[in-house]
């Protein structure tokens, strides 16, 4: 299948997905992808299907979907494998313009260096750059990346693509324990993303069964750590941590938008006592949530911080 959806997305809307990779070819073997091992580790890009294939199962696919009346806000370059790898890519861009829906490309970031792969990028309205890590021996354990790849062409290929690029940029950062979440690891992300410049910054950790059955999130200490570390560099951080929700907004739910709220920020003991008074509310709420095992209480620098659980994380 080469397109599916529309599904909910909280960064994108309602998305629908474009597969424009065979599964499971890509430049990285991530310890913790979704889609398991991969299967066949490439860095060379080559076509895997016509330009005007794609083009007309999306076109049949929007059109079905406009009949039901299903909104598609985003088209969306997220296959089972690397999408830069497909040397059609820009092409297929340019044929999905006139159908008038913006386009997104998720990409793990490896051929950046590539002058073409950052033209095809660059027709884009909105790119993600996975940021794992920018420290060699960490890339290598989190990332395992083909032996032709080098770090520091493509670190060099995403702050060229940053210049010029005139679309919407975010970066995401997959967080392992004890791979990539340590000060020294995230510490040198951050100080990067400085440089970047993304308009967010997104801190995800693993939601769905891992290639390695060894991988493990963080714990919500460490993750507010990190999130604290990554915001002092940034222009805007956010959790992407496989909750969806109204971060921010009051509906009345004073549970429910606490927990929305904290799942994409954590929020300091002020934020919450100054959200409680504009929702007529008392302490008695973070009480219970945390008797549930649904917010969890923790300090970095003296602050205490409330985190949304991550029911996810495996032990």
């Amino acid at each position: 299948m080469l397109v599916f959806g529309p599904v909910p997305s909280r960064r994108l809307g309602r998305s629908m997905g474009i597969n424009n990779i065979p599964p499971k070819i890509c430049t990285y073997s991530c310890v913790y992808c979704q889609l398991g091992r991969t299967l066949k580790l490439q860095s060379a890009r080559q076509a895997f299907y016509e330009p005007e294939d794609i083009l007309r199962e999306v076109q049949d696919k929007v059109e079905k979907a406009r009949i039901v009346g299903e909104p598609v806000d985003y088209l969306t370059f997220v296959p089972d494998g690397e999408p830069t790898l497909d040397i059609h890519l820009g092409a297929e861009i340019a044929l999905l313009k006139p159908l008038g829906i913006k386009i997104a490309v998720i990409t793990n970031s490896s051929l950046l260096w590539h002058e073409e792969v950052r033209a095809a990028l660059s027709q884009a309205d909105w790119v993600s750059l996975k940021m794992d890590a920018v420290l060699e021996e960490v890339w290598r354990r989190v990332d395992r990346p083909h032996g032709s790849l080098r770090l520091p062409a493509i670190l060099d290929g995403a702050l060229e693509f940053a210049q010029v690029f005139a679309g919407q940029l975010v970066t995401e950062t997959m967080l392992v324990e004890g791979v990539n979440d340590g000060v020294v690891a995230i510490g040198a992300v951050s100080d990067f993303l400085a440089r970047l410049k993304p308009q967010t910054a997104y801190l995800a950790i693993p939601t769905r069964p891992p290639a390695e059955a060894w991988v493990r999130s963080p714990d919500e200490e460490v993750l507010n750590r990190d999130y604290q570390i990554l915001q002092r560099e940034v222009a805007h951080a956010e959790y992407l941590v496989g909750y969806e929700g109204n971060a921010f907004a009051f509906t009345g739910d004073v549970a429910g938008d606490l927990l929305s709220i904290t799942s994409v920020h954590p929020m300091r003991e002020d934020a919450v006592h100054e959200f409680l008074g504009r929702a007529e509310a008392d302490w008695a709420v973070v009480r219970g949530l945390i008797a549930a095992g649904q917010l969890v209480e923790t300090t970095y620098e003296g602050r205490k911080f409330y985190v949304r659980k991550l029911n996810s994380r495996k032990r």
